[in-house]
Formats: structure tokens, sequence, C-alpha cells
């Protein structure tokens, strides 16, 4: 496993891709980076400033003033703006409507994509977002594409939410991932596309653990 160095899983919103990649990474020792909260911390604090999230030079501007920091040795999932934590908030419903719109934005994805850069060069990571083996880690050893129908993905994050106690319309959040997906691949800047080189993994009707299985039987694969 040593001379592997970096996985890249890419996919549509809901298909499950930062549950996986964390307990992927966890199970090799990797470092995990969501790039995903990357762009939520943004939208989160955009919102949080008033800022118009379809002004690409009010987002730099925050972007600049912040500081990501994902992670921890105790909570692999914990998202950090400023020294503040806010890995509760960054999924709050209104970020969720209003992330496509801060990603769409070509100086923030440069700029995001250059700290994703430098987190890879220094230790062995799986990465997961919408261009990682596209865009951000093209030379990456292992690629993912995870994916799952629309209604799937719906109905997981309908249920995520309820367990969180968060109001939830299954109907309303159909529509919502399909507008996401229809962002997400039509923004000119490193849309969503499966990388030529990547193996697709469709998750519709599978459990998390079975796609986690299959995903380590690529990497295994792949080592040997």
């Amino acid at each position: 496993m040593e001379q592997l160095i970096n996985i890249a899983i890419d996919g549509p919103a809901g298909a499950g891709k930062s549950t996986v990649a964390r307990e992927v990474a966890s199970r090799l020792g990797f470092v995990y980076i969501d790039t995903g909260a990357m762009y939520r911390a943004l939208t989160y604090e955009a919102l949080r400033h008033q800022a118009d999230v379809h002004n690409e030079e009010a987002v730099m501007n925050l972007l600049k003033q912040m500081q990501i920091t994902l992670g921890s040795e105790a909570d692999t999932g914990l998202v950090l703006v400023n020294g503040k934590d806010v890995t509760e908030e960054i999924r709050f419903s209104e970020v969720t409507g209003n992330v496509s719109y801060i990603a769409r934005h070509e100086q923030v994805r440069m700029e995001m994509v250059r700290k994703q850069q430098e987190l890879a060069k220094a230790n062995r990571t799986v990465m997961d977002g919408r261009d990682i083996g596209t865009a951000v880690l093209p030379e990456a050893e292992v690629k993912i594409f995870l994916t799952a129908s629309v209604e799937e993905r719906a109905r997981r994050r309908h249920e995520e939410q309820l367990q969180k106690g968060m109001p939830s319309d299954y109907e309303s959040l159909i529509t919502e991932i399909a507008e996401r997906d229809r962002i997400d691949s039509e923004r000119e800047v490193a849309p969503l596309r499966k990388a030529e080189d990547a193996i697709e993994v469709d998750s519709t009707n599978m459990t998390a653990e079975e796609v986690i299985e299959s995903i380590l039987e690529i990497v295994g694969k792949k080592a040997s």
C-alpha cells in the first residue's frame, strides 16, 4: 500500500462520497480530505456575512480572510472556520441550496484547488468532491466515480435530516438534488464528469459497507 499516494472519489451530490471516503481513509491509514466541506464552509461564511453568492469578488474577499481547517485525530469530520466549529452549520439546507453557486466561480475554484493539491502533496490521501480525478488530482493512482439515482440520493438526505431533527421534504429534495446535478455538470470551470480512467460504482442498491468494500477491493488490486 506504500506506493499508493492519492485516491480520488468523485460523484454527484448525495451519493455518499464523504461517508465512504472517510471510512476508506480510516481503514487504509490515509488522510481524508472533504473538499465539499471546504466549499460549504465558504458558502456558510458568505451567507453569514450576507455576501452575494453570485458575486465572485465578494466571495473571494471572504475566502482570502478565511482559515479552513479540516478534521483532527479525534474527529475526521470536524470543520473549523477561523478556529470556530461549523461542522453542523455547513450542513444546513440554506448552505446546501447555495453551495453550487459558490463553486461555479473560477477564482474560487482555482484557490480551493491550490489548497487541496498542497494537502495531497504532503500526505497519502483519500479526497472526495466533484472534480478531483479530472481537475484537482488528475494523476491520482485510484479514481472512483460514485453515483446513485436521484431518488435514492434524495431518500438518503431526507433520512439524514430527519435523524438530525431538521425539517425535510422528500419531493423538494429530489428537485433540489436534480438542480445541483445540472449546475455542477454545466458549469464552465471544472464541471462534474467522470474521468476517463475512473471506475464507476453505482451505490443505488448497495449499503455503505458494500460500497466501502468494493472500493477497498479496487485499491487492493491496484496495489498488487
